[in-house]
């Protein structure tokens, strides 16, 4: 009997769905809870749309659904008394939003589930949450657009919310949010729907335009870096995730306090901002992608500070150490609440923990180089193309998006080791770290590993192909000498690949396994329409994907 259905990640069970407990972690009750805190982001919508229309002020209405939407990410929370809190303000706010219609606005969606439903209690609000979850779409093809736009969506709201942290803001990004939930309320075509999904990759881009407008303005353009892998002798506080504002934050209040600050897994690449380089005690990255933090957070001895996803339950053995902002949330981490309005949040309880702690046990040594986002590669770009014309570098590989526990996931790092001395690896996000410590050296001076930074960063990607095409004369971004080669675990590589697809990129390589929420009508128009596949064989794939030998000489 299923407690349950959630499909949205990529280690979902047997890639078909969780149906008794998530292998994220996640229980029964959570993850239908989470269903029902979208469908009542849903009920927002119905009135919000309405309300947009007479110009009303919609600020709380688009900060309540991005969180909502946020907080269903995969990793990020666990806990089933926030889901419960969360839906009640939703709830409530949708009932205020009504109030303030008047009879000159009509919608067939008034009468709708989603803007009635009422809470009595707790008990009645989870059966309500059984009823309202994926398998409520009936048809497999709507079904699956229907969760293709939601986990797009979802890692939109990620983005939007990060930048939002930063006071910058897109209101037509919010508004099509908004649309796109009240779409899966909406007898849609499968054509119509197809037609909204690549829409969904036109406002990803502009969801992580907006969030490299926010980033490089506040702290200045990623520059070329040395990060530091090994330890000092003081206690230290381990932040992950990717909120950078948080780490400005706890970077201003260690300062001073003989506490220094690590990153782990997404958070590296806040090393490659000019304005956290200022600070001596930003001392370096310890560990690897997020799936290792069960025995990296261990090792640690300190503090590990979670600012979003990706979060694993915690094991006994450090769950006193993890504390938790934002959207994350796990029954009984402690958690640093948010700042208030011009304000900024209170780290020092952690810091106070940090300075009883003895300082981290160092699993390795050296450095890594990061730090090649758009405006970084434009200053490179006459090297890079003297290395082009030259005949050194031949091949381009765009190897982005997330890592993942399975072992299946070996296969990016051999794919990396294969590759041919004269291929530069383009990368962003968490997926990087199966290669970004191989010595795979440089070509005239440039690392044959380019890493933009975190997933969002993938928008620098882009431009870099974009510059790539208009330095070499061409017409088409697929007639570049670049192969995409993606690796995808939960929504915000969804929005990756969505903007891809919008772009018009071609012939993407999607693993390690093609997503279970794809119907096999979606991926026949996923193949015939763009290429997608899957992976299998490095070699094969290689040749697939139409990297060529060093022998090969581009255009």
């Amino acid at each position: 009997m299923e407690n349950m259905f959630c499909y949205q990640c990529q280690e979902t069970a047997k890639n078909t769905g969780c149906t008794i407990k998530g292998v994220c972690g996640k229980e029964s009750d959570v993850a239908n809870l989470q269903d029902l805190l979208i469908y009542t982001a849903k009920g927002i919508a119905v009135f919000s749309s309405e309300l947009r229309k007479n110009g009303v002020d919609l600020s709380i209405a688009n900060e309540f659904i991005v969180e909502s939407l946020f907080m269903t990410i995969t990793n990020a929370n666990f806990d089933k008394e926030a889901f419960v809190n969360k839906i009640a303000e939703g709830v409530e706010l949708r009932d205020k939003l009504k109030m303030q219609l008047s009879s000159n606005f009509t919608s067939v969606l008034f009468s709708h589930d989603v803007a009635t439903w009422q809470i009595i209690d707790e008990n009645q609000m989870e059966e309500k949450a059984t009823t309202v979850g994926v398998l409520s779409t009936e048809n497999e093809d709507v079904r699956s657009l229907r969760e293709l736009i939601r986990y797009g969506i979802t890692g939109m709201a990620a983005y939007v919310s990060h930048a939002d942290k930063l006071d910058y803001d897109n209101e037509e990004i919010s508004v099509f949010i908004e649309k796109a939930l009240l779409a899966s309320l909406q007898d849609l075509s499968v054509d119509e729907l197809v037609a909204l999904t690549l829409e969904t990759g036109k406002f990803g881009v502009d969801a992580m335009v907006l969030l490299d407008s926010a980033n490089t303005e506040s702290y200045g353009h990623p520059e070329v870096t040395e990060v530091n892998i090994g330890v000092s002798d003081k206690p230290g506080i381990l932040i992950s995730g990717h909120d950078l504002k948080d780490i400005e934050e706890l970077l201003k209040q260690t300062e001073g306090t003989g506490v220094d600050v690590y990153t782990h897994s997404e958070m590296l690449p806040a090393h490659y901002y000019p304005a956290f380089k200022k600070y001596e005690h930003f001392v370096g990255n310890y560990g690897n992608a997020w799936w290792a933090q069960d025995k990296e957070f261990k090792s640690f001895n300190g503090p590990i500070l979670m600012t979003t996803n990706c979060l694993v339950p915690p094991k006994d053995s450090y769950i006193d150490r993890v504390y938790v902002t934002g959207a994350v949330g796990f029954t009984g981490l402690k958690k640093i609440e948010d700042r208030v309005e011009g304000g900024e949040k209170d780290f020092s309880g952690i810091i106070a923990h940090a300075l009883k702690c003895e300082a981290p046990t160092q699993i390795e040594e050296g450095t890594i180089v990061g730090g090649f986002a758009h405006n970084q590669v434009k200053e490179l770009a006459p090297q890079i193309m003297d290395a082009v014309n030259s005949g050194d570098v031949n091949n381009f590989v765009v190897m982005a998006g997330c890592d993942g526990r399975q072992k299946g996931r070996n296969y990016y790092t051999d794919f990396a080791n294969e590759l041919p001395q004269d291929a530069i690896v383009l990368t962003a996000g968490c997926a990087k770290f199966r290669y970004n410590k191989l010595d795979m050296g440089t070509i005239g001076g440039i690392p044959r590993v380019l890493d933009a930074g975190q997933c969002n960063d993938s928008y620098s990607l882009v431009v870099t192909a974009l510059m790539l095409k208009e330095a070499l004369g061409l017409d088409d971004l697929n007639d570049l000498p670049l192969a995409y080669n993606i690796a995808w675990y939960e929504q915000k590589a969804v929005i990756v690949l969505l903007a891809l697809l919008h772009l018009g990129v071609k012939d993407i390589k999607l693993g390690p396994t093609l997503p279970a929420f794809l119907s096999p009508n979606v991926v026949n128009v996923l193949v015939d329409n763009f290429g997608i596949s899957g992976v299998g064989e490095v070699k094969e794939d290689m040749e697939s994907l139409g990297i060529a030998s060093e022998e090969a000489v581009i255009g």
